[in-house]
């Protein structure tokens, strides 16, 4: 038997979200739908997507007035939640029913806010199921609740579970962090993007937490991955992130990286913005420096605050992100061939 799946995607990782997961029914706004085999717990190793869920309903008609809500009330009253708990359970989530809350999101302006649509969703699921609602109005819910998401898009309305206990993007691994740590998935879309197949060594010159590298190695276990960072307190952060999983870590200047000439087959990296992170060192001699440790026929994967043609290299793509309201892109690089190398 197929279920059908929702993956939460960052917005602009949508098709490579629907690339990881396979065969797709349909995309909404940062959703891509999909079948998969039921049950099958391997959904919680989904790399590139922020969560997975389980579509409980989708309806029409949920217009901009507030009467919207009394549609979105009886569209949750109509769930049938105890089955619903029953194969989140089947695909490797946990049974434990101790309240509900629910996240809300929507396009476009309306006459009602998130808080009102979560409150006419949760109170109407949480009945059905005869436990407390908790309300995102007074905070985070407690732990241990059922977590249903509501999204709107035009007049359609989705309700969906979460199978897993807490949010795709939120690694068990990611215990420490740094300012201006990247985001997992994208770290991961990074990873894929670099085509890691055949890599012998991969290059984070500014690893902050060690994120994009510890998303590389489960993708390719073997690969040799090198992490650098000028600050001591983000390469201790990365180790302890890590956990000790093969990968090698130092203090070093992105712009004098201590590495042969032409022994890196791929970087990955998320240079400073300028602005919750400053650059550093002799950080303007940055992409001088990758050019100098990228092998011939090497890549880069960078994710940067717009479009960019760094000296020296060519744009082979080219992805439009948003991160938390701000617009970045992932570019992937390689070596100009009229320009060389250059020191």
């Amino acid at each position: 038997m197929h279920t059908l799946l929702v993956a939460r995607t960052v917005r602009g990782l949508e098709p490579l979200v629907a690339e990881e997961v396979g065969h797709t029914v349909r995309r909404r706004h940062r959703e891509v739908w999909f079948e998969r085999q039921s049950p099958d717990p391997g959904v919680l190793e989904l790399r590139t997507a922020d969560d997975v869920l389980l579509p409980a309903a989708v309806a029409g008609g949920v217009g901009r007035a507030k009467t919207a809500l009394d549609r979105l009330r009886a569209l949750a009253a109509g769930v049938d939640a105890a089955a619903m708990v029953e194969l989140k359970t089947a695909f490797g989530g946990s049974p434990l029913v101790k309240g509900v809350d629910v996240s809300a999101s929507f396009l476009g302006r309306r006459a009602y806010n998130r808080y009102d649509m979560e409150d006419a969703v949760g109170g109407a699921l949480a009945a059905r199921l005869g436990v407390p609602y908790h309300s995102r109005r007074h905070g985070p819910p407690p732990p241990g609740t059922l977590s249903w998401r509501v999204s709107v898009e035009g007049d359609e309305a989705a309700i969906g579970l979460r199978i897993a206990d807490r949010p795709l993007h939120r690694r068990p691994y990611k215990t420490r962090t740094v300012p201006g740590t990247l985001h997992p998935p994208v770290a991961a879309a990074m990873a894929r993007l670099a085509g890691l197949e055949g890599a012998r060594t991969v290059l984070d010159p500014c690893c902050g937490a060690g994120t994009t590298l510890i998303e590389a190695r489960a993708y390719a276990p073997v690969v040799r991955c090198l992490g650098v960072d000028l600050s001591p307190s983000a390469v201790a952060a990365a180790v302890g992130n890590a956990g000790g999983g093969g990968i090698g870590w130092a203090v070093a200047d992105a712009g004098r990286l201590p590495l042969p000439s032409g022994s890196v087959d791929r970087v990955l990296v998320n240079p400073p913005w300028e602005r919750q992170v400053a650059s550093g060192g002799s950080f303007g001699g940055f992409w001088r420096e990758l050019r100098r440790v990228l092998a011939e026929r090497g890549r880069v994967v960078a994710l940067l605050p717009g479009p960019a043609d760094p000296p020296g290299f060519e744009v082979r793509d080219a992805i439009a992100v948003s991160l938390m309201g701000r617009h970045a892109v992932i570019a992937v690089l390689s070596l100009a061939a009229s320009r060389g190398r250059g020191r």
